[in-house]
Protein backbone atom coordinates (compact mmCIF):
# COMPACT_ATOMS: atom_id res chain seq x y z
CA UNK A 1 0.00 0.00 0.00
CA UNK A 2 1.20 3.68 -1.10
CA UNK A 3 2.02 5.38 1.60
CA UNK A 4 0.31 8.73 0.68
CA UNK A 5 -2.84 9.21 1.52
CA UNK A 6 -5.58 8.77 -1.22
CA UNK A 7 -7.55 11.92 0.49
CA UNK A 8 -10.10 12.53 -2.70
CA UNK A 9 -11.31 9.21 -2.07
CA UNK A 10 -11.69 9.46 1.71
CA UNK A 11 -13.74 12.29 0.60
CA UNK A 12 -15.86 10.65 -1.34
CA UNK A 13 -16.26 7.37 0.48
CA UNK A 14 -17.71 10.37 3.82
CA UNK A 15 -19.93 11.92 1.20
CA UNK A 16 -21.54 8.67 -0.07
CA UNK A 17 -21.55 7.23 3.60
CA UNK A 18 -23.43 10.93 4.52
CA UNK A 19 -25.98 10.31 1.75
CA UNK A 20 -26.21 6.49 1.35
CA UNK A 21 -26.23 7.16 -2.60
CA UNK A 22 -23.82 7.79 -4.97
CA UNK A 23 -26.17 8.86 -7.45
CA UNK A 24 -26.85 12.13 -4.64
CA UNK A 25 -23.18 12.49 -4.11
CA UNK A 26 -22.46 12.59 -7.66
CA UNK A 27 -24.97 15.16 -7.49
CA UNK A 28 -23.54 17.57 -4.88
CA UNK A 29 -19.67 16.40 -6.30
CA UNK A 30 -20.87 18.10 -9.63
CA UNK A 31 -19.31 14.47 -11.23
CA UNK A 32 -20.81 11.40 -12.80
CA UNK A 33 -21.96 8.35 -11.00
CA UNK A 34 -19.15 6.32 -12.80
CA UNK A 35 -16.65 8.77 -11.48
CA UNK A 36 -17.68 8.37 -7.64
CA UNK A 37 -18.31 4.70 -8.44
CA UNK A 38 -14.79 4.58 -9.63
CA UNK A 39 -13.12 6.24 -6.80
CA UNK A 40 -14.94 3.89 -4.17
CA UNK A 41 -13.40 1.09 -6.50
CA UNK A 42 -10.00 2.55 -6.37
CA UNK A 43 -10.14 3.18 -2.56
CA UNK A 44 -11.31 -0.22 -1.81
CA UNK A 45 -8.28 -2.07 -3.63
CA UNK A 46 -6.07 0.29 -2.15
CA UNK A 47 -7.02 -0.50 1.38
CA UNK A 48 -7.72 -4.64 0.00
CA UNK A 49 -11.34 -4.24 1.65
CA UNK A 50 -14.66 -4.52 0.80
CA UNK A 51 -16.34 -1.04 1.70
CA UNK A 52 -20.03 -1.27 0.44
CA UNK A 53 -22.20 -3.71 -0.06
CA UNK A 54 -24.10 -3.33 -3.07
CA UNK A 55 -27.51 -4.74 -4.22
CA UNK A 56 -29.63 -3.63 -6.79
CA UNK A 57 -29.67 0.10 -6.67
CA UNK A 58 -28.93 0.12 -2.74
CA UNK A 59 -25.74 0.39 -0.72
CA UNK A 60 -24.93 -0.04 2.66
CA UNK A 61 -21.53 -0.49 5.02
CA UNK A 62 -20.16 -3.43 5.40
CA UNK A 63 -18.23 -3.66 8.98
CA UNK A 64 -14.48 -2.56 7.78
CA UNK A 65 -16.79 0.88 6.06
CA UNK A 66 -18.28 1.41 9.40
CA UNK A 67 -15.42 1.40 11.00
CA UNK A 68 -13.61 3.71 8.39
CA UNK A 69 -16.50 6.14 8.66
CA UNK A 70 -16.68 6.17 12.21
CA UNK A 71 -12.72 6.93 12.26
CA UNK A 72 -12.60 9.71 9.27
CA UNK A 73 -16.52 11.44 9.89
CA UNK A 74 -15.15 13.51 12.98
CA UNK A 75 -11.81 14.33 11.04
CA UNK A 76 -13.54 15.75 7.62
CA UNK A 77 -16.13 17.73 10.05
CA UNK A 78 -13.56 19.21 11.56
CA UNK A 79 -11.48 20.26 8.14
CA UNK A 80 -14.89 21.24 7.18
CA UNK A 81 -15.06 23.88 10.22
CA UNK A 82 -11.82 24.55 10.15
CA UNK A 83 -12.55 25.88 6.15
CA UNK A 84 -15.70 27.60 7.85
CA UNK A 85 -14.36 29.74 9.90
CA UNK A 86 -11.36 30.75 7.66
CA UNK A 87 -14.24 31.83 5.28
CA UNK A 88 -16.09 33.09 8.16
CA UNK A 89 -12.84 35.20 8.61
CA UNK A 90 -12.27 36.04 5.05
CA UNK A 91 -15.58 37.16 4.66
CA UNK A 92 -16.82 38.60 7.89
CA UNK A 93 -19.57 36.18 8.22
CA UNK A 94 -20.48 33.24 10.64
CA UNK A 95 -22.31 29.91 9.67
CA UNK A 96 -24.08 27.88 12.38
CA UNK A 97 -25.86 24.66 11.56
CA UNK A 98 -28.95 23.89 13.75
CA UNK A 99 -30.91 20.79 13.63
CA UNK A 100 -34.28 20.01 14.95
CA UNK A 101 -37.53 18.35 14.11
CA UNK A 102 -39.77 19.23 11.61
CA UNK A 103 -42.75 20.61 14.07
CA UNK A 104 -40.56 22.27 16.35
CA UNK A 105 -39.15 24.37 12.71
CA UNK A 106 -42.16 24.94 11.72
CA UNK A 107 -44.04 26.14 14.74
CA UNK A 108 -41.76 27.56 17.03
CA UNK A 109 -38.05 28.59 15.58
CA UNK A 110 -39.10 29.61 11.71
CA UNK A 111 -40.95 32.66 12.49
CA UNK A 112 -38.56 33.34 15.69
CA UNK A 113 -35.66 33.58 13.42
CA UNK A 114 -35.83 36.96 11.79
CA UNK A 115 -35.54 38.32 15.73
CA UNK A 116 -31.90 36.32 15.90
CA UNK A 117 -31.42 37.32 12.33
CA UNK A 118 -31.89 41.08 13.32
CA UNK A 119 -29.57 40.92 16.08
CA UNK A 120 -26.63 38.98 14.52
CA UNK A 121 -26.43 39.75 11.25
CA UNK A 122 -22.99 38.46 11.00
CA UNK A 123 -24.33 34.46 11.92
CA UNK A 124 -25.76 33.22 9.17
CA UNK A 125 -27.86 30.16 10.44
CA UNK A 126 -28.23 26.56 8.67
CA UNK A 127 -31.19 25.16 9.37
CA UNK A 128 -32.13 21.76 9.25
CA UNK A 129 -34.35 18.82 10.25
CA UNK A 130 -34.85 15.29 11.39
CA UNK A 131 -37.17 13.10 12.59
CA UNK A 132 -34.21 11.09 14.64
CA UNK A 133 -31.84 12.70 16.78
CA UNK A 134 -29.04 13.75 14.69
CA UNK A 135 -25.46 12.53 15.16
CA UNK A 136 -23.63 15.99 15.51
CA UNK A 137 -19.82 15.00 15.27
CA UNK A 138 -21.15 12.96 11.65
CA UNK A 139 -23.30 15.05 10.68
CA UNK A 140 -21.32 18.34 10.89
CA UNK A 141 -24.52 19.93 13.30
CA UNK A 142 -23.51 22.68 15.81
CA UNK A 143 -26.37 22.68 18.15
CA UNK A 144 -29.66 20.37 17.75
CA UNK A 145 -32.87 21.23 19.49
CA UNK A 146 -34.65 18.47 20.81
CA UNK A 147 -37.90 16.85 23.11
CA UNK A 148 -36.41 14.26 25.27
CA UNK A 149 -34.91 13.36 27.91
CA UNK A 150 -31.85 15.18 28.09
CA UNK A 151 -29.15 12.78 28.60
CA UNK A 152 -26.99 12.00 25.80
CA UNK A 153 -23.13 10.44 26.07
CA UNK A 154 -20.75 12.89 24.94
CA UNK A 155 -23.13 15.63 24.30
CA UNK A 156 -23.78 18.78 26.47
CA UNK A 157 -27.31 19.31 27.01
CA UNK A 158 -29.03 22.07 28.22
CA UNK A 159 -32.75 21.88 29.26
CA UNK A 160 -34.94 25.02 27.52
CA UNK A 161 -38.73 24.02 29.15
CA UNK A 162 -40.90 21.26 30.02
CA UNK A 163 -43.69 21.85 27.57
CA UNK A 164 -47.47 21.21 29.09
CA UNK A 165 -48.48 18.02 26.90
CA UNK A 166 -52.33 18.30 26.37
CA UNK A 167 -54.49 14.82 25.39
CA UNK A 168 -56.75 15.96 22.13
CA UNK A 169 -59.38 14.10 20.15
CA UNK A 170 -61.48 15.09 17.51
CA UNK A 171 -65.09 15.63 19.21
CA UNK A 172 -66.92 13.12 16.87
CA UNK A 173 -64.33 10.58 18.25
CA UNK A 174 -66.13 11.21 21.51
CA UNK A 175 -69.47 11.68 20.94
CA UNK A 176 -70.62 8.12 21.93
CA UNK A 177 -67.54 6.56 23.85
CA UNK A 178 -66.21 6.24 27.44
CA UNK A 179 -66.46 9.33 29.02
CA UNK A 180 -62.96 10.73 30.22
CA UNK A 181 -62.95 11.83 33.58
CA UNK A 182 -59.35 10.80 34.17
CA UNK A 183 -56.20 10.23 32.69
CA UNK A 184 -57.01 6.25 32.83
CA UNK A 185 -60.09 6.48 30.89
CA UNK A 186 -58.18 7.57 27.83
CA UNK A 187 -57.12 3.47 27.19
CA UNK A 188 -60.88 2.96 26.31
CA UNK A 189 -60.01 4.76 22.66
CA UNK A 190 -56.84 4.30 20.14
CA UNK A 191 -53.92 5.87 21.46
CA UNK A 192 -52.01 7.74 18.81
CA UNK A 193 -48.08 6.98 19.49
CA UNK A 194 -44.71 8.99 19.14
CA UNK A 195 -42.19 7.46 16.95
CA UNK A 196 -40.88 6.04 20.08
CA UNK A 197 -43.82 4.64 21.55
CA UNK A 198 -42.43 6.63 25.22
CA UNK A 199 -45.25 9.61 25.46
CA UNK A 200 -48.06 7.79 26.29
CA UNK A 201 -46.62 5.34 28.85
CA UNK A 202 -44.45 8.13 30.46
CA UNK A 203 -47.79 10.54 31.04
CA UNK A 204 -49.66 7.61 32.20
CA UNK A 205 -46.99 6.46 34.57
CA UNK A 206 -46.54 10.12 36.46
CA UNK A 207 -50.21 9.29 36.87
CA UNK A 208 -49.20 6.73 38.76
CA UNK A 209 -50.81 4.15 35.49
CA UNK A 210 -48.79 1.40 34.25
CA UNK A 211 -50.75 -0.55 31.51
CA UNK A 212 -49.56 -2.61 28.35
CA UNK A 213 -51.78 -0.99 26.22
CA UNK A 214 -49.80 2.99 26.57
CA UNK A 215 -47.78 1.64 23.78
CA UNK A 216 -50.58 0.35 21.33
CA UNK A 217 -51.63 2.16 18.52
CA UNK A 218 -50.26 3.53 15.00
CA UNK A 219 -46.81 5.85 15.95
CA UNK A 220 -45.97 8.72 13.74
CA UNK A 221 -42.73 10.20 13.44
CA UNK A 222 -43.58 14.05 13.72
CA UNK A 223 -45.38 15.77 15.38
CA UNK A 224 -47.55 17.69 12.82
CA UNK A 225 -48.24 13.97 11.35
CA UNK A 226 -49.86 12.84 15.07
CA UNK A 227 -51.80 15.71 14.91
CA UNK A 228 -53.48 15.43 11.57
CA UNK A 229 -54.21 11.97 12.86
CA UNK A 230 -55.78 13.21 15.52
CA UNK A 231 -57.89 15.61 13.80
CA UNK A 232 -59.12 13.10 11.09
CA UNK A 233 -60.82 11.41 14.27
CA UNK A 234 -57.91 8.21 14.32
CA UNK A 235 -57.61 8.42 17.98
CA UNK A 236 -56.56 10.42 21.32
CA UNK A 237 -53.29 12.14 20.89
CA UNK A 238 -50.82 13.13 23.79
CA UNK A 239 -49.18 16.41 22.33
CA UNK A 240 -47.06 19.29 23.35
CA UNK A 241 -49.76 22.52 24.39
CA UNK A 242 -47.18 24.36 21.45
CA UNK A 243 -48.58 22.47 19.05
CA UNK A 244 -52.22 21.58 19.89
CA UNK A 245 -53.76 25.45 20.56
CA UNK A 246 -53.78 26.42 16.95
CA UNK A 247 -56.23 23.23 16.28
CA UNK A 248 -57.93 23.63 19.10
CA UNK A 249 -58.32 27.13 18.70
CA UNK A 250 -59.98 26.04 15.11
CA UNK A 251 -62.20 23.87 16.63
CA UNK A 252 -60.69 20.93 15.05
CA UNK A 253 -59.69 19.54 18.13
CA UNK A 254 -60.50 19.32 21.98
CA UNK A 255 -58.52 18.75 25.00
CA UNK A 256 -60.04 15.79 26.90
CA UNK A 257 -58.07 16.58 29.98
CA UNK A 258 -56.61 19.68 31.46
CA UNK A 259 -52.95 20.15 30.10
CA UNK A 260 -50.17 19.13 32.52
CA UNK A 261 -46.48 19.30 32.91
CA UNK A 262 -46.25 15.82 34.65
CA UNK A 263 -43.42 14.53 32.41
CA UNK A 264 -39.72 13.44 32.43
CA UNK A 265 -39.81 14.96 28.64
CA UNK A 266 -38.31 18.12 27.83
CA UNK A 267 -37.35 20.37 25.11
CA UNK A 268 -33.46 20.61 25.35
CA UNK A 269 -30.52 22.63 23.56
CA UNK A 270 -27.78 19.99 22.62
CA UNK A 271 -24.19 20.60 21.28
CA UNK A 272 -21.00 18.19 21.72
CA UNK A 273 -19.08 18.74 25.02
CA UNK A 274 -15.89 19.73 22.94
CA UNK A 275 -17.82 22.56 20.97
CA UNK A 276 -20.69 23.46 24.32
CA UNK A 277 -18.56 27.15 24.98
CA UNK A 278 -17.85 27.69 21.19
CA UNK A 279 -19.02 31.69 20.86
CA UNK A 280 -21.77 31.12 17.95
CA UNK A 281 -23.69 28.22 20.31
CA UNK A 282 -22.79 30.76 23.29
CA UNK A 283 -25.06 33.85 21.50
CA UNK A 284 -27.78 31.00 19.89
CA UNK A 285 -28.15 29.36 23.43
CA UNK A 286 -28.80 32.93 25.15
CA UNK A 287 -30.64 33.96 22.24
CA UNK A 288 -33.16 31.00 22.48
CA UNK A 289 -33.25 31.38 26.30
CA UNK A 290 -34.58 34.85 25.68
CA UNK A 291 -37.34 33.75 23.27
CA UNK A 292 -38.48 31.00 25.56
CA UNK A 293 -39.11 33.50 28.41
CA UNK A 294 -40.57 35.76 26.06
CA UNK A 295 -42.72 33.08 24.62
CA UNK A 296 -44.32 32.23 27.99
CA UNK A 297 -44.99 35.70 28.97
CA UNK A 298 -46.82 36.30 25.98
CA UNK A 299 -48.64 32.60 25.67
CA UNK A 300 -52.27 32.33 26.80
CA UNK A 301 -52.88 29.37 28.71
CA UNK A 302 -56.82 29.55 28.54
CA UNK A 303 -57.20 27.48 25.40
CA UNK A 304 -55.68 24.86 26.71
CA UNK A 305 -58.67 24.19 29.46
CA UNK A 306 -60.83 20.95 29.20
CA UNK A 307 -63.89 22.02 27.54
CA UNK A 308 -66.33 20.39 30.15
CA UNK A 309 -69.57 21.32 28.20
CA UNK A 310 -69.00 19.12 25.01
CA UNK A 311 -65.50 17.59 25.60
CA UNK A 312 -66.94 14.15 27.09
CA UNK A 313 -70.43 13.57 26.09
Amino acid sequence: MSRSMPLSSLHVFVEVCKYNSMKKTADILCVTPGAISQQIKNLEDRMAVKLFERSHREISLTSAGKNLMEQLAVSFNNIEAVWEDFESFRTKCARLSVNTTVSFASSWLIPRLTRFQQQWPDIEINLSTSHYSADLRRDGIDVAIRHGLGASAGHYSEKLWTPKIVPIANPALLKNGHRIEAPSDCLHYPLLQDASRSNWKLWLKAHGIEDSRSRRGCSFTDDHLLLGAAIAGQGLALVSDLYARPAIEAGWVIPVLEASSHTEMAYYLVSAHEQADDWKINIFRNWIKTEVSLFFKTSDPSTIIRQLDYACE
